[in-house]
């Protein structure tokens, strides 16, 4: 019986599910395989225990030719047979009837291996958009990092300009302001001048008549 026959007869104890007959075979030698090569036993109450036997060096026959050459120490698996294995063998005990599962037991079973499937399928793929959302934030925090000094600088350079053009309006209005007083300076000294010279010319006009009346006098008398 090879192993495509034996998972066959095993089927009959899942239902006829040959799948799942099939994944239950491959993980139980899987598990056993492992754990005998670490060199630990596998003991199965009733079938039999598997372990690692170390074989030393030693010489050996070469079937072919007959030359006697040295075989290196290596590692073997080694089976021994369990009391309830050996009693069926040996006809001292009849042989086990082999257990068939329900329906519901074989739903379970397959449920459970497609979640498992499924869960270990979308655990890669949740840790990588995990890691993309990480790089994501991280790098957003960076360039907000980058652009907080820009803007400071900025918020800097419109402060001095505000203040600078502040200055230059002060100035602006100072300046005009001295203008306007020494305009208006000027003006009330302009009207001032030409007030006394307006005054002085009557003071003279009505004299001129006075000094002719006197003239006129002097000429009678004569």
């Amino acid at each position: 019986m090879n192993k495509s026959e034996f998972i066959d007869r095993l089927a009959t104890s899942f239902n006829g599910n040959r799948r799942a007959a099939a994944q239950a075979l491959d993980a139980v030698m899987t598990h056993i395989t492992r754990e005998v090569a670490r060199g630990e036993k596998v003991a199965i109450t009733g079938f039999g225990a598997f372990e690692k036997a170390i074989r030393p060096a030693r010489m050996v026959r070469n079937p072919q030719t007959g030359a006697r050459i040295r075989a290196k120490k290596t590692s073997v698996p080694k089976f021994r047979a369990g009391a309830d294995l050996k009693a069926v063998v040996s006809g001292a005990k009849k042989a086990p009837t082999a257990v068939v599962a329900t329906a519901a037991t074989a739903a379970r079973t397959t449920s459970s291996s497609t979640t498992k499937r499924t869960t270990a399928k979308k655990s890669p793929a949740k840790k990588a958009a995990a890691k993309k959302s990480t790089v994501k934030k991280s790098t957003a925090k960076k360039s907000t990092a980058k652009r907080s000094p820009a803007k400071k600088s900025t918020a800097k350079k419109s402060t001095a300009k505000k203040s600078t053009a502040k200055k230059t309006a002060a100035k602006r209005s100072t300046a005009k302001k001295s203008t306007a007083k020494k305009t208006a300076a000027k003006r009330s000294t302009a009207k001032k001048s030409t007030a006394k010279k307006s005054t002085a010319k009557k003071s003279t006009a009505k004299r001129s008549p006075a000094r002719k009346s006197t003239a006129k006098r002097a000429a009678k008398k004569s």
